[in-house]
Formats: C-alpha cells, sequence, structure tokens
C-alpha cells in the first residue's frame, strides 16, 4: 500500500505496527519542511501515548511551536510542522489543537492509552482521505490505488455513485465509485476504535463548519465601506501567501494572466526578496491560450517565467494515464493542462502556490451570470405555469428541438441532447438550489442512459436543503460550488494532477481566515459590480499591475477537447464507444451512446462534456474493473 504513493513521498517511507491491537500505519514523505530524518513519519510523541501519519502542512507552526515552548515542551528533535502538530496534540487534545492550526492536511492518528484510530481532514478539503470496511479489515489512504491493492479489497462498482458521477463529472464525496469506500468529507473527523468491526456504523463528526462560518459572517457582517474591505483583503490574503511561502524546497506559483492567479503572484513578489518563479503553459489553438497574457503580468512584476507550449499530441498523450493518476472516474478535462503545468513546475520547484478559490468566493463563474438571468424569469412564472410547461416538453418533437436548440448548443457548449431535459428540471426545481444543481447537471436524463435500475443515494448535501434557500441566489450558487464543485472538482483535480509529479500545491485563498472574512462581506460590496466581476480582486490587484493587463473576458483553463474527439482522438473515442466496449462494462445504453458520438461526429449537436463523461468511466473501467 506504501509504495503504491511514492508519487506523492519520494524521500522517505515509514511504516509503524502494533500487533498486540492490530493496527498498521505507513507513510511516504516528500520533504518541504525540515529535510533531515527527524521529520519522518510515521512519527512517535515524546510519550509515546500518540503515532502519526501526516499528509499536508500546517502553515502556522512556528507560531505555534512558540506558544508551546511557553509551556514547558520537552526539546525538539528536528523542525518540521509534524512535530509541531503532535506535540500540540499531547499538550491540548486533538481538539482544540485544530482548532488552532490553519493549514492543509489528512492525517491518521493512533491513541495507544484509549485505542482510537482518528482519522481528519482539513477544513476546506485541499487534501484528500479514503477510507472503508473491506473483508473485515478497516484500510484507510490517501489515493485509492494504495486501497486497492489490499488483499481484502473487494473491487466493486458502486452503482449509486455512478449516476452521480455522470450529473457532475465528479463523485462527489462523501461516496466514491467503489461499494464500501468512502471519502471523508471536508473539515470531518472519523474515530474508530480497535475492537470495531464492520458491523459498526462509522459516523464522521464535524470539527468546523462551512456552514456556520457563513452564518457567523452574516450575522456578524464587515462594518467597513469598499476600500477597508479591499485593505483587509490584503493584509489576511498577504498573511495566507507569506505563511504558505515558508520552505526548506524551492517554491514558485502557476500563472494564468488571470485574475486570481496574479493576484496569488502579486502577493508574493512584493514580499520576496528576490523574483518568484512563476509557471505557465501555452496551446496554439485560438480561444485556449493564456500564456500571452501571463508573459505579461510576469514580466510587469518581475519574476522568473516559465512557459511552455504544448502541441495537441502532448495533451492527448496525458489521457492513458488520468484514470491512474484519479484512481476513479473524473471528467473535468482541464486536468489535462493542469497536469501539463505541474509536470513543468515540477522540473524547478517542489512546491507551487495556485490561485484557485476565487471564482467562488467573489462569483466569478460565467454561469454565475447566466443562470442567475434564467432564475430570475423562472421565478416569475406561476408553478403552475412551469408543470404545464415541463409537462409540454414531453411533446415536442424531436426534429423541431434540433432546429430550435442547434444554434444554443453551439456557442454555450452545453450538451444538445439533454438541453431540453435540463429546462425541464430547472422550471419544475423546488427552491434556488435545486435549481442550480439542474443547470449545472450534465445528464439529466440518466435512467434512459443506464441499462441497469440505479439506486439514488443523492442527499440534500447537494442541494443545500431549506437553509440555502434562505441566501440570495448569487451567495446560494457560491456556497453550493464551495461545498462541492471546489473540494470534489477543482482542489482534487490539483492535488491528483500536482502529485502525480512529486509537486506540491498551496492555495492561500482557501486559508479558513480568508474565507471567513470574505464570507462577513455585505453582498452588496463584495458583489457591487455583478456576478463574474471580481471587483474588489480587481481593486487589489489594479494597485499593481496596469489594468490594460488584466481587463479581458475570462477564458477556462481548457482544452479543444471538442474538435479533438472528431479529429485526432476519434479513433480512441470510437474503440471505447463501441459496440463490444459497452457490451464489455455493461452500464450505458449502447444505441443511445452511439447516437450521441454520430450526432457529435456530424456537428448535428456539442456534446462533448457529455461524452467525455462517458469516455472517462469507459477508460476507467477496462483499466481497473477488468
Amino acid at each position: 500500500m506504501n509504495s503504491k504513493l511514492i508519487h506523492r513521498g519520494p524521500d522517505a517511507s515509514g511504516v509503524w505496527l502494533e500487533p498486540q491491537n492490530k493496527v498498521a500505519l505507513g507513510h511516504r514523505r516528500l520533504s518541504v519542511l525540515d529535510l533531515s530524518p527527524a521529520g519522518n513519519q510515521p512519527m512517535i510523541s515524546d510519550s509515546e501515548r500518540y503515532v502519526l501519519a501526516f499528509n499536508g502542512e500546517i502553515y502556522n507552526h512556528r507560531e505555534l511551536r512558540n506558544e508551546l515552548q511557553k509551556s514547558s515542551v520537552p526539546s525538539w528533535r528536528g523542525h518540521s510542522d509534524t512535530e509541531t502538530f503532535l506535540s500540540a496534540i499531547e499538550k491540548w487534545g486533538l481538539t482544540e489543537a485544530l482548532a488552532k492550526s490553519t493549514g492543509m492536511f489528512a492525517f491518521a492518528l493512533w491513541d495507544s492509552k484509549e485505542r482510537i484510530l482518528t482519522l481528519a481532514r482539513d477544513r476546506m478539503g485541499e487534501k484528500p482521505l479514503y477510507y472503508g470496511w473491506q473483508g473485515g479489515v478497516f484500510i484507510f489512504g490517501s489515493e485509492l490505488k494504495a486501497l486497492r491493492v489490499h488483499p481484502s479489497f473487494e473491487h466493486e462498482l458502486d452503482r449509486g455513485s455512478l449516476p452521480l458521477f455522470l450529473k457532475y463529472k465528479y463523485v462527489p464525496a462523501p461516496h466514491t465509485i467503489y461499494k464500501g469506500i468512502k471519502k471523508l468529507e471536508p473539515g470531518k473527523i472519523l474515530r474508530i476504535s480497535s475492537n470495531s468491526d464492520n458491523s459498526q456504523k462509522l459516523n464522521p463528526e464535524t470539527y468546523w463548519s462551512f456552514r456556520e462560518m457563513v452564518e457567523s459572517g452574516a450575522s456578524s457582517p464587515f462594518q467597513g465601506d469598499r476600500s477597508e474591505a479591499v485593505s483587509e483583503i490584503e493584509r489576511i490574503l498577504g498573511e495566507a501567501v507569506s505563511q504558505q511561502s515558508i520552505a526548506d524546497v524551492p517554491l514558485g506559483a502557476f500563472l494564468s494572466g488571470g485574475i486570481d492567479s496574479s493576484t496569488i503572484v502579486t502577493l508574493m513578489q512584493s514580499k520576496a526578496s528576490h523574483s518568484v518563479k512563476t509557471f505557465t503553459i501555452g496551446f496554439g489553438e485560438k480561444g485556449y491560450n493564456e500564456a500571452v497574457h501571463a508573459k505579461a503580468v510576469a514580466q510587469h512584476l518581475g519574476t522568473d517565467h516559465h512557459e511552455l507550449y504544448v502541441t495537441p499530441r502532448d495533451a492527448m498523450d496525458v489521457i492513458p494515464s488520468l484514470s491512474d493518476i484519479f484512481d476513479e472516474p473524473f471528467a473535468d478535462s482541464s486536468q489535462i493542462p493542469t497536469y501539463l503545468v505541474a509536470k513543468m513546475a515540477k522540473e524547478n520547484v517542489t512546491v507551487s502556490l495556485s490561485g484557485d478559490g476565487g471564482d467562488e468566493l467573489f462569483g466569478g463563474y460565467n454561469r454565475y451570470s447566466a443562470s442567475n438571468k434564467i432564475w430570475d424569469l423562472n421565478s416569475r412564472i406561476p408553478s403552475s405555469l412551469r408543470g404545464f410547461l415541463s409537462l409540454g416538453i414531453n411533446y415536442i418533437p424531436q426534429v423541431l428541438a434540433n432546429g430550435i436548440f442547434r444554434v444554443t448548443q453551439r456557442r454555450s457548449g452545453k450538451s444538445g441532447g439533454d438541453y431540453l431535459k435540463r429546462i425541464q428540471s430547472m422550471l419544475m426545481a423546488k427552491g434556488m438550489s435545486g435549481f442550480y444543481t439542474s443547470y449545472i447537471s450534465e445528464w439529466q436524463q440518466i435512467d434512459r442512459l443506464l441499462i441497469y435500475d440505479f439506486y439514488n443515494i443523492e442527499s440534500d448535501k447537494f442541494t443545500g436543503g431549506n437553509w440555502l434557500n434562505e441566501l440570495g441566489y448569487r451567495e446560494a450558487m457560491m456556497y453550493s460550488d464551495s461545498t462541492n464543485y471546489l473540494p470534489d472538482d477543482i482542489l482534487t483535480k490539483v492535488d491528483r494532477t500536482a502529485m502525480s509529479v512529486s509537486l506540491e500545491t498551496r492555495v492561500p485563498m482557501m486559508d479558513h481566515n480568508f474565507q471567513r472574512f470574505c464570507w462577513s462581506l455585505p453582498e452588496e460590496i463584495r458583489l457591487a459590480e455583478g456576478i463574474g466581476s471580481k471587483s474588489l480582486l480587481k481593486e487589489l490587484v489594479y494597485k499593481f499591475i496596469p489594468k490594460q493587463l488584466l481587463d479581458r473576458p475570462k477564458m477556462g483553463f481548457g482544452i479543444p477537447v471538442g474538435k479533438w474527439l472528431v479529429e485526432e482522438l476519434r479513433d480512441w473515442a470510437e474503440d471505447l464507444l463501441s459496440e463490444r466496449s459497452l457490451a464489455q462494462t455493461n452500464v450505458f445504453d449502447s444505441k443511445r451512446v452511439r447516437r450521441i458520438w454520430h450526432w457529435h461526429l456530424t456537428e448535428r449537436f456539442n456534446y462533448t462534456d457529455s461524452l467525455w463523461t462517458i469516455l472517462v468511466f469507459q477508460q476507467w473501467a477496462r483499466n481497473n474493473l477488468g
């Protein structure tokens, strides 16, 4: 199991066993702080009560260490953050140690006195942690590939999780693609005693709640004006950047040339005594290349900039390895350029900062604006009329639908075949959160796509329950993405691609102090100029970078997958979507899939995203289900 995670920790390997309690901990180390053997793990506390296997970073560990030294903590063996955190647990207990710590992490802690194993994951979900009972054995690890090699692993597809993947293009926590295996959700801990067995239900507890943070911000809003808000953003985010720039190895940052990454690099460079190393990749295809903008920003800031222009072949060569990198189906195609920029960065640094998180905090996604307009229109239609319109959609002839929606689909990039069903689902949605979930779902009629009767495991995690409907539409969307799309898609993508090449990524906008402040900002300040504007971040970054270098329409970090599917990737796709391949996986209606594939090839509809989800699953199933 340990050897399967060598990419996450190529510098050292450790195993700790306690046979009498049948407990084993393994750890692979990527040395970032304290490169000496004193930082190796699993690490045993001074009293020998606790044993810790820790993945991630405690950014404020120096402050914690100073506080511990005032409390007569024994002399230190080294200067790693893991040793600091372990001492904090021993001195204050796990609950207080977690409350005092700022960082990204997933860890396993064995308490030999109470004979309890505790698993925990950071507040925002930057680091992964999987767990579950398999064949009478409780197993856990940072990636599914470590669990899969355990002799008791059952390799059984969770047929309830597959519909969730088809809707969202990722398998949302706490679910995984394997039956009996779960993801520990952000801000949760799970305790299990040594005498537990698989008859005991596993109930993770919350030690930090995103919802409570949002509610606290609403009840005690920021009292200053816009200029004071910008100053506070600069101060708090600047502190996060400074904390996350501490390392005993070379450090840099991803730079796309957009607002978010430019803000992070700006703050890094303003505090650095040397030129910060920055990294971007470019594409020759028009509409997908931000490298020229990133270069202009880098030149203005004076960073040590590295760029790499990649060909379609470079990008497509990554595709066969995606199922191994992510371990379960994951269909955000920006995973490919993210992997390529991480691979380039690793040639120069061991740690790279990222600008992810700004869209969820400041309403930056284009879909926020588009869906907001539709919601306003939808909410004005009486419910009885919406029901009538929804029912009527079932009787619109397909030939008419083709004529009506062809242009819209080409422009929007939405999957053509389910466009009517998306509208129908939005018309019938209960509340704004249900409406937004319908809007972002890739497949609407999953029962027609799958050939088995799946069971529905979806909960109000995806709709937010009644509480989310109390927020305004804009903030409801941002909340939903912050608790679902951000940890399960964006942060998963960044972590897996970077760690696959042994690169640690840090995301300053995930700092919970920064998150707390931003959610305390009144909506009229945070979203003053409308969805997509990010006006507060712009006011900050324009202090350092001329407006003309950044003021342009938002461009996603993507690749021309739709074009490649009918050209360079056609043979690969045709193989996976063949009658033979579909029969082998035995989950999809082959006639419908083949029809969709034909429509995409003939440009009758744009089915890029929908086809990509099926192709990703087919490739994963071929490599992992056998």
